[in-house]
């Protein structure tokens, strides 16, 4: 396609991380052709001596996506690990509280895999898709819309038209702001370092997290040959993140053993440190006449209970399913009719996590004493509470 030349399509998606990507290929699958417009050339080899250190906990429900989208296979080939256990602790008191894939029949609560892996996955998918072009490198410089057709004016100086456009393109959004939508929402007292690392025993298929005062420290197992690596997210203030990342790397095996309180024995080595802000975000409105707002560009959340890109996958889900049902009864998919059912489906959904994720925050970085006790005590209280815990396990989960 040459510059300045109109290109028309049926959905343009302008994003392909991993909910883009999704989303573009399900509308793919569905007989909608499609384009996606993404600022960077993915890598689509997969190199497995090399391990990333952002990394995602999939529930059932983003599991079951992937599967309809037929990229989980591939994905399993690749990298993945099935947690069955996970194991949560209070630093400030006795208080935990274990969950058990066995306790409720399902064999594993979710699968701790790298975002390049399931980018990788659905990349490679979508470049079998006769219906789908991939725009990249490219990014959006303008958006208008006309006569139920919007237009996205790229800045190689081509120009998409489409009925519906698709902002997937992260927290930031660029496209979120050309169209004017607002967000709320604030930064936390909390940067998330992130790395790899070896440990002396083996995770035994189990994520472990501890919550102390400063932030939740998360271990999240990996499967490698021995089962001694896993990729950790430590969320603590922006100081000491900073901190952590730059000691030497004798100091910060030291640290992040006497943090982990060494339940998986020593950390030995560590890969790969990194450091991102931690924010709450939420757009006011998810939609507008032809274009529509999914994943970290409608909300952001805190990483503690790693609800991110599932939040992003039940969106797809949702719109997916609103998208070709408006297209089976041949109405306008770009209408505000249609869009509004998606809005309605989701926003309310995830403001419940958005706020549910900001308590736990809250409470557990609360160091007034007679709430600590509360807190421990709760935490335990729940672990004995069967028909309680099995109901928390099965909403993270996705289940119900």
């Amino acid at each position: 396609m040459e510059n300045n030349q109109l290109h028309e399509v049926d959905i343009t998606v302008v994003g392909g991380g991993m909910v883009g990507a999704a989303v573009a290929l399900g509308f793919a699958q569905r007989n909608f052709r499609v384009a996606l417009v993404e600022v960077y050339q993915p890598k689509l080899e997969f190199k497995p001596e090399t391990i990333s250190n952002r990394v995602s906990a999939i529930t059932r429900a983003s599991e079951n996506l992937l599967k309809q989208l037929d990229v989980w296979t591939d994905i399993l080939a690749m990298r993945s690990c099935a947690y069955e256990q996970m194991h949560v602790w209070d630093a400030t008191g006795e208080g935990s509280i274990h969950f058990d894939a066995a306790e409720l029949g399902e064999a594993s609560l979710g699968y701790i895999i790298e975002n390049n892996v399931i980018s990788q996955a659905l990349w490679q998918k979508l470049e079998q898709q006769d219906n789908v072009e991939l725009v990249c490198p490219d990014k959006v410089t303008g958006v208008s819309r006309n006569k139920n057709v919007s237009k996205v004016q790229l800045e190689s100086g081509k120009v998409i038209q489409s009925a519906l456009v698709v902002a997937a393109d992260g927290k930031q959004s660029p496209l979120r702001d050309m169209l004017e939508i607002k967000t709320r929402g604030w930064l936390y007292d909390q940067h998330a370092l992130v790395a790899t690392v070896t440990t002396e025993n083996g995770h035994r298929e189990t994520a472990w997290q501890r919550f102390m005062p400063d932030g939740p420290l998360a271990f999240l197992p990996l499967n490698t040959d021995a089962d001694k690596t896993c990729s950790i997210v430590w969320s603590t203030t922006p100081e000491k993140a900073e901190r952590y990342r730059d000691m030497s790397e004798q100091e910060f095996l030291q640290a992040i053993t006497q943090a982990s309180e060494a339940r998986l024995g020593r950390v030995l080595a560590v890969e790969s440190r990194a450091v991102f802000p931690l924010e709450l975000k939420h757009s006011e409105d998810y939609v507008r006449e032809g274009f529509v707002l999914i994943g970290d560009a409608a909300h952001a959340i805190h990483p503690l209970a790693g609800q991110g890109v599932n939040l992003g996958f039940l969106d797809v889900v949702a719109l997916l399913d609103i998208v070709a049902n408006a297209k089976s009864q041949q109405r306008q998919i770009g209408s505000m009719h249609v869009l509004r059912q998606y809005e309605r489906r989701r926003k309310g959904s995830n403001m419940t996590m958005l706020a549910s994720m900001d308590i736990f925050k809250r409470l557990f970085g609360n160091r007034f004493k007679p709430l600590a006790m509360l807190r421990n005590r709760g935490l335990t209280l729940v672990d004995n509470l069967g028909p309680v815990k099995t109901f928390f396990t099965r909403y993270a989960m996705s289940l119900d």
